[in-house]
C-alpha cells in the first residue's frame, strides 16, 4: 500500500556527517508521508535516501564566523521561521523522531517543554503570514540593545559584553536560549498565540531529564507517549558521550527505531 503525501517538513544540518540518530528522525518523516528536506550548509556524506537535499543559502545568507562564536543551534533558530515563510514546511529539529504523521489541517504546531511552561520551537508550524512569524523575523534582522524580556541579571552579563563583537554574540553570551525557546515564548505571548500551544505530549512526550531511557533496554519510553503524541523529541545536544560514539544496546528505544529505520547505527556514530 503506498503512503499518502503530506504536509513537506524541513531541517538544517551544519557539518559534513549525520548521526544514526538523526538518520532514523529525517526517516522516520519520510516513512510516515512527508516530504522530508534537508537544507545543508555543508557537502553531507550520509544523507538517508529518501530525503531530499537542498542548499541552506536557498533560504538565507549563512555567517559560519557568527555561528563559530555562538552554536549551530543560533543558526537554525534564525533559519526555522526564514524556511516556513520562505516554503511553508513543518521545522523539525533533527532529533525529533515523527511517530505520526502531522495533521493537515493543524495550523499552529508548537508545545509547552519540561517542567517551566516555556515553549519550545524543536518540532515549530506557525503561519507564514501572521504577527507572530513577523515580529520574530523583525527581532533576529534588527536585534536589541537588550531582549524586552531579560531580567537584571541577564542584562549585567550583555553589559559585561565586549561592544566589539556582533550584537548576536553578545546576546548569546549573555543568555544561550535568547534566539530560540526564551523568544519563541516571549513574542507568543505578545501575539497571543502562546495559548494555542500544545500539550508537550504532543511533541515532548518524554522530559529532557530522563533522556537517557532512550538507551535503557529496560525502559518502556512508550509509557511517556499519549494518543497525542506526534513526535518524539530524542535530545541529542543532552545525549551522554558514550551513546553518541557507540551503537544503542538491543531493546532500548533507539535500537528499536533504527530497525524500524533500516539504519545501521554503528556505520553513523559520532568519532
Amino acid at each position: 500500500m503506498s503512503v499518502p503525501q503530506r504536509r513537506p517538513v524541513a531541517s538544517l544540518w551544519i557539518g559534513e556527517k549525520l548521526h544514526y540518530l538523526n538518520q532514523i528522525c529525517l526517516l522516520s518523516h519520510v516513512r510516515n508521508g512527508h516530504p522530508t528536506i534537508l537544507y545543508c550548509t555543508h557537502d553531507v556524506s550520509n544523507v538517508p535516501a529518501g530525503v531530499e537535499v537542498r542548499k541552506a543559502t536557498d533560504i538565507m545568507k549563512i555567517d559560519m564566523d557568527i555561528v563559530s562564536q555562538t552554536s549551530e543551534s543560533f543558526l537554525s533558530n534564525v533559519f526555522r521561521y526564514k524556511m516556513i515563510k520562505a516554503i511553508d514546511a513543518v521545522w523539525i529539529d533533527c532529533d525529533a523522531y515523527c511517530h505520526k504523521p502531522f495533521p493537515d489541517e493543524m495550523d499552529n504546531i508548537f508545545a509547552g517543554h519540561g517542567f517551566r511552561g516555556a515553549l519550545n520551537c524543536g518540532v515549530v508550524y506557525i503561519p507564514p503570514k501572521g504577527e507572530l512569524i513577523d515580529r520574530l523575523l523583525d527581532y533576529y534582522e534588527n536585534l536589541p540593545e537588550a531582549p524586552a524580556w531579560f531580567n537584571k541579571q541577564q542584562r549585567k552579563k550583555l553589559d559585561k559584553q565586549d561592544r566589539s563583537l556582533p550584537q548576536a554574540v553578545r546576546i548569546y553570551n549573555a543568555e544561550r536560549t535568547a534566539f530560540g525557546p526564551q523568544a519563541f515564548t516571549w513574542f507568543a505571548q505578545q501575539t497571543g498565540d502562546y495559548e494555542k500551544a500544545l500539550t508537550p505530549d504532543y511533541l515532548y512526550p518524554v522530559p529532557f531529564q530522563l533522556n537517557d531511557v532512550f538507551y535503557d533496554p529496560y525502559g518502556r519510553v512508550e509509557g511517556h507517549f499519549t494518543d497525542n503524541t506526534l513526535s518524539v523529541h530524542l535530545y541529542t545536544n543532552g545525549t551522554k558521550p558514550w551513546w553518541r560514539r557507540n551503537p544503542p544496546l538491543a531493546n532500548s528505544y533507539a535500537a528499536r527505531m533504527c530497525e524500524i529505520e533500516g539504519v545501521d547505527p554503528a556505520a553513523a556514530l559520532e568519532e
